[in-house]
């Protein structure tokens, strides 16, 4: 079975930072791409940003110069560092792993995390 925790939501007032994680553990055999996406009630889930195994990133128009993501191959984690944090950057944050199991390498899944709220205060 494969698993993602995410972890380092919180309340931060605008202009602040918050540091997201995304741990995957089970029988992985290797993560494809990783991504980070948002979710306010009422409204669709929206990509934030996303990294390839080899380190190529994309962003979300809305975030790009203020939000960096990255991975650590060696742990399986993904991580979404947040600066200049806006009220509209509210939401439940979610990670997302395109991964090959070990006992099923020919073929890949998407697997997601349980999600972590973000709150930024004006």
């Amino acid at each position: 079975q494969v698993q993602l925790v995410e972890s380092g939501g919180g309340l931060v007032q605008a202009g602040g930072s918050l540091r997201l994680s995304c741990a995957a553990s089970g029988s992985i055999y290797s993560i494809n791409e990783m991504a980070w996406y948002r979710q306010d009630p009422g409204k669709q889930r929206e990509l934030v940003a996303t990294i390839t195994s080899g380190g190529n990133t994309n962003y979300a128009d809305s975030v790009v110069g203020r939000f960096t993501i990255s991975r650590d191959n060696a742990k399986n984690t993904v991580h979404l560092q947040m600066n200049s944090l806006k009220p509209e950057d509210t939401a439940v944050y979610y990670c997302r792993a395109n991964i090959v199991r070990v006992l099923d390498v020919y073929r890949s899944r998407n697997y997601w995390g349980q999600g972590t709220q973000v709150t930024v205060s004006s």
